[in-house]
Parts: structure tokens; sequence; C-alpha cells
């Protein structure tokens, strides 16, 4: 396997040469994991286009060694969630920290590559990573690695990679994104019945870090939860095409407040528009992990993921002798969709109840998201829609995740405005 990594280093130094002569330029990428532009692609291609990789002959666990590559590392919220999910799969099946070997700050160039082929020769029976732009340097891997399992968060070309090896993953994240958007929604309602606001100045604001499916989906599922308890709210939009910048979240966290947006929420990983709302004492919803320490007097709560449920599913595949899914995405139901913990400083009476009542119903399966029902486009109600050869609304709702594991609703509905 040295001299395949060997040669592999070698075959990919000579295109980035080709490359470089032919003038392309460097591919841009972001520091998150993000269903860019053309996530809706995951549905079109077949499983039926690639075997599966069940040979029934499973790993001893003592035997098991996994390795992880991680576009940050624990001190980032967006890393310290899979870093989590990584502890919670070690304690449930237990795991020595021998069997975990992880990679730190991994970008999404090269370095990934060579990182997946590092774990590789390191035994690793399964790789997994977190970040978009990772997944063309897995594939790259696991064409040459057919031995190892490689799990990539957000991506969506598994299914069309031909590999019973490659495989993608993501959690129902729009559905702890509706969850907080109902407490914010209640929180605007206090804000309303006590004169703070007006009922139609009730106008929130949400930091996006890149207009891509992910995001979009992301922050339409906030609002509607918003709307559900607050019909009256509507909801600006500003991107600063940053994944990881605290000042430029800060920035458009306070451009939002000037314009007259009452709460904020974000789909960026820092602390930033948290800071921005703290001193401002304009309440927040924030992403990842609870913001409750950055923004003790007006943190919400913030949505989050939790890919434990991930992680023992992979892992016990591996145990079993079982095939991985090619798409995997599970959401409340499953334990992989959740919100941090409610500020009870901060919250509007009643919060918690209302929570815990809009998440049982994700739990028993009484509550789709994108039910059409709840959103127009030009005042009209969709009732279909279709992306790469994929019909996505039916039986009233736009089945998002449902086709392939990354978000793929890409759709600006009534009610948010959106600007760069």
């Amino acid at each position: 396997m040295r001299m395949k990594k060997f040669i592999s280093l070698i075959l990919a130094g000579s295109m980035v040469l080709m490359l470089a002569a032919c003038g392309n330029s460097e591919k841009e990428t972001s520091s998150s994991s993000t269903a860019a532009e053309e996530s809706t692609t995951q549905a079109a291609a077949s499983e039926e286009e690639r075997p599966e990789a069940s040979t029934g002959v499973g790993v001893a666990k003592e035997d098991l060694r996994l390795g992880f590559v991680f576009i940050g590392d624990e001190n980032d919220g967006y890393t310290e969630a899979f870093y989590k999910g990584v502890l919670e799969m070690q304690e449930t099946l237990g795991l020595s920290d021998e069997q975990i070997v992880i990679k730190w700050n991994i970008p999404e160039t090269e370095a990934c590559y060579d990182a997946a082929v590092d774990l590789a020769e390191q035994s690793c029976n399964a790789v997994f990573a977190n970040s978009f732009g990772h997944e063309d340097y897995f594939i790259q891997a696991a064409e040459e690695y057919p031995e190892v399992e490689f799990c990539h968060a957000t991506g969506v070309q598994a299914a069309s990679s031909g590999l019973s090896n490659m495989h993608n993953y993501y959690t129902s994240v729009h559905e702890s994104r509706y969850v907080s958007g109902v407490a914010a929604g209640l929180k605007l309602n206090e804000m309303i019945e006590n004169g703070e606001i007006e009922e139609d100045a009730a106008k929130i604001g949400y930091v996006g870090a890149y207009p891509y499916a992910q995001v979009i989906s992301g922050f339409t599922a906030y609002y509607l939860g918003v709307k559900s308890v607050c019909p009256s709210a509507v909801m600006d939009v500003k991107y600063d095409n940053s994944w990881g910048s605290f000042d430029l979240e800060k920035e458009t966290a306070e451009a939002l407040i000037a314009d007259g947006c009452v709460i904020i929420s974000q789909h960026a990983n820092t602390t930033g528009a948290p800071t921005a709302c703290e001193a401002a004492a304009v309440p927040v919803v924030g992403y990842n992990i609870s913001m409750i320490e950055t923004a003790p007097n007006t943190a919400i709560t913030s949505a989050s993921m939790n890919w434990g449920p991930y992680y023992t599913y992979a892992v016990e595949c591996l145990i079993n002798g079982e095939a991985i899914a090619t798409d995997w995405c599970k959401g409340y139901e499953d334990g992989a969709a959740r919100i941090m913990e409610l500020n009870d400083t901060v919250i509007a009476e009643g919060t918690a109840d209302k929570v815990a009542e809009i998440e049982d119903e994700f739990k028993n399966g009484a509550l789709n998201v994108f039910d059409t029902s709840t959103w127009t486009v030009n005042g009209e109600t969709l009732d279909t829609y279709e992306a790469n050869g994929v019909e996505y609304i039916s039986d009233g709702y736009f089945h998002e995740s449902e086709y392939g594991s990354a978000p793929a609703f890409d759709i600006i509905i009534d009610g948010i405005t959106v600007s760069e």
C-alpha cells in the first residue's frame, strides 16, 4: 500500500502541473460543509449504478480502527459538533482512544487527499470527513483503497461515483431549524404583547454564509417555524460569503439590526452574530453550539445536529459486515436533529412546552417542515418542483433530503427577502 500511495502522489502531482499548464484557476473552497449550487444533483444518480459493499464478514470490534478528517478543530463550533458525535459513538460501542485517529484542521485542498490516504495506510477500516470541499479528494482516495469505507458529510456524489465504498451522510437539520424558529417566534409574540414592537414590525434577520441549498433550506425552515406561531413575521437574509469570519458575521448582524430586524439567527460558524446581538440587546438564535456563554442576555437557543447516531450506525455496519447506506439522513426520530438548551432568562413563557410538542410531532412523523400549504412563491402554492429529473413535491410537501442526504430546497418563498 505504501507503493500505491507513492504512485498516487506522483500522479496527483502530474495532474496539478497539467492543470497549471492549461491555465485553470485554483478551485474555490469554503471552510464548512455545504451542498453547493448544484446540490440537487444528488437525487439524479441512482444507487443502481453502484454495487453494494456488503461482504457479510464483519470486523471484530477490538480490531476496528477509524479515521476522521475534520475541517477545523474542537474550538470551532461546526467541527466540535462532529467531534462530540465521535465521542458518543466511542462510548456507545466501547472503543478505546487508540482506535480513533483524527486529522484536525484539514483544508479543502490536496491536503485532504493526503490525510485520507495516510489514514487508509494506518489500517483504518473507515475514514470520515466533515466538509463539502473534501468530497472530490475522498472519491479519489476511495478509488485507490476499495477495502476502506469512505464516508463524507453533506456531499452529493456518492451515488453517482460508482464506488461501493463511498458514502454521503447528513442530518435533517431543517427540523431543528424549524424548532428553533418556533422558539424565536414565541419571543416575537412576547415582544409584541409587551409593546416593544408593533405586530407589523415583526421583522427578523438571518446571517447566511453562501447562497447554497443547505443555507436556503435552513433559513426557510427557520422562518416557517417562526411564522407558525407569529404569522406577521417577515425575514431579511444577508449573505456574508464566508463560513468562519467572526468580523463579517458580526458586521452582517449589525447591518440587519440597523435595518430594523428585532431577532437575529445565523447559518455561519462563529460567535460573531451573537456578539453583535449581545451588544445591541437583540435576541439571537445560534448554530451548532450553545451561544449562551457568548450572549447570556440575548441567546434564545441554537439549532444543531447530533452526529453520534450516524457514526454509531456506520461502525455497527462494519462490525456486522453490513453495507453502509449510500446516502444517510435522519432527524429527530433517530436523535440526529436537536436544538441546544433553551436560555430560561431570555425565552418567552411557554417556550419549553411548545418546543417539546413540536419535537414530538417530528418524532412521530406528524409534521413536515416544507408542507406546501404553509408557504407560497409569488402568492402561489407550488404543487410541483423538478430538479435534475427528480420531482421533489408530492403528497403536499417538498421531500427534503429524501432522494439524497444533502439539502435540495433552494426556493425563495414569500415573506423572505435576500440580499448579498
